[in-house]
């Protein structure tokens, strides 16, 4: 049998390499024992070639890539050890073909070699990521060709799509694949945990596991944005992919351990591939689903949203700045300033505002921000034509801003603020994914304004805002 033959999840710390963790490996030793099963499951099955899924490596909003050269090693200098080193062949031949498949379906893959790792200066090192568990892999001496995946900020029905192709390119080619998927659940189970502590963190990882266990793969895909967002995990979108090349196939296995007394979830699980399904595959559920949320999304546009995104389509589509209507609605005819934020996939694609009004009612302000979120902020590429379908819109009207003695009159739920230094000023909206206390709010305004987090000698103030999606 050939193609996708083996996939698994396995977990990243670099405490888990007896180099660096020495006696706190006993901590995880539920972790390493299972690991080690997963490393003996591999060497049984014998794959060709093994195709790593890392979240630690070069990372790009818009494409996959993949480390390219004819050795791949990496080391864990990073940790302290530089002397424990490993390196791959790179599995070419699937490489190339997989990056032609992948690109042919409209899922962008970038080959970085070392002179397009220069030119973007990003590391031509094999991560953590991939490392962790391949050290592992060593020890019971399996040392095959690899093909180092890093995941990329697409939506996830787009990852489970690359995860299918990586199946298919498989068993057109005619190798036996193993798919190693690296990544952590939840950083925030305990007060001590690396990213912070969230009540809602082992929620996350209790359901996660059940359905990696049980396999219900679309329940994974139902799971809330804002709980996974409270979650702070790594391992989601590896999996996803990982999922995706097991997409029609009749599998066997499930999760081996999960513990997490770092404050970080660690899951293992793997799977054996049986045999293909004759059912229809989720795929082609996805991609429905998702063309039906954002149809329901369209439907139920505020008037003011329709506005911004109207804006935005017809400069892409005609290069021209559209009027306000002619009859203003009661809610466009007043002055303030605006925000404008558009996402992708439930990631934020670009966002400009004004504190104070500039034009000359809230119609005008809202279109001239909306272009700038589309093609001015700094932090993204211009939106194209090819995405505009994908991308929803929010806009937020300022109230008043109003000055305030300390941080304990502002409520993150709540309230926006400004924080002010001189001529330096930062401003955060309220009731954002992951600002869930004043302290961090603050932080993140002087950040944005580039006040150092440590500076007391400050101007707050308050603001509330209407909210139209």
């Amino acid at each position: 049998m050939t193609g996708v033959v083996f996939s698994a999840l396995a977990p990243h710390p670099p405490i888990l390499i007896p180099e660096i963790g020495g006696d706190e490996v006993k901590e995880i030793a539920k972790t390493q024992v299972s690991i080690r099963k997963l490393a003996q499951e591999v060497k049984e099955v014998n794959p060709d070639i093994i195709v790593t899924i890392s979240p630690h490596g070069p990372i790009f909003s818009d494409a996959i890539s993949i480390l390219s050269a004819e050795i791949l090693s990496g080391d864990f200098r990073n940790f302290g050890r530089k002397d424990v080193e490993l390196s791959y062949k790179l599995a070419e031949n699937f490489t190339s073909e997989l990056t032609m498949a992948a690109n042919k379906n409209k899922i962008t893959t970038a080959r970085i070699d070392e002179a397009t790792a220069r030119k973007l200066e990003v590391k031509m090192k094999l991560d953590h990521g991939v490392l962790v568990p391949m050290y592992y892999l060593n020890e019971v001496g399996v040392n095959k060709p690899i093909v180092p995946v890093t995941i990329g900020m697409l939506s996830y029905e787009e990852l489970y799509t690359f995860g299918k192709i990586i199946q298919l390119v498989a068993e057109r080619l005619e190798y036996k694949v193993a798919v190693i998927a690296s990544g952590d659940l939840s950083h925030r189970l305990t007060e001590t945990a690396p990213a912070g502590y969230d009540p809602k963190a082992r929620d996350f990882d209790k359901r996660l596991v059940h359905y990696l266990n049980t396999l219900e793969v679309e329940s994974i895909f139902d799971m809330d944005n804002q709980l996974i967002q409270r979650a702070g995990e790594c391992g989601l979108r590896p999996l996803t992919m990982m999922l995706g090349a097991m997409d029609r196939l009749n599998v066997e296995g499930g999760v081996l351990s999960y513990e997490g007394p770092f404050g970080v979830g660690y899951a293992v699980a793997t799977y054996h591939v049986k045999g293909k399904k004759e059912e229809v595959g989720l795929l082609d559920k996805l991609y429905e689903r998702k063309k039906k949320r954002l149809s329901e999304i369209r439907s139920n546009e505020s008037e003011v949203v329709k506005l911004a995104r109207k804006s935005v389509e017809e400069y892409i589509k005609n290069r021209e700045v559209i009027e306000p209507p002619a009859k203003l609605d009661p809610k466009l005819a007043g002055r303030a300033g605006v925000f404008v934020s558009i996402k992708k996939n439930g990631n934020l694609r670009g966002c400009i505002g004004t504190t104070q009004p500039t034009k000359a009612n809230l119609a005008y302000e809202i279109i001239n921000n909306a272009l700038g979120a589309a093609f001015e902020d700094p932090r993204f590429e211009p939106v194209n034509l090819n995405e505009i379908d994908e991308l929803t819109y929010s806009v937020d009207v300022l109230g008043e801003a109003k000055s305030i003695e300390s941080i304990e009159e502002l409520d993150p739920k709540k309230y926006g603020v400004i924080v002010r230094r001189g001529e330096r000023a930062g401003l955060l909206l309220p009731d954002l994914e992951g600002v869930d206390t004043a302290k961090k709010q603050v932080e993140i305004a002087k950040r944005k304004a580039g006040i150092p987090i440590e500076e007391k000698d400050i101007e707050l103030m308050r603001f509330t805002v209407t909210r139209y999606k």
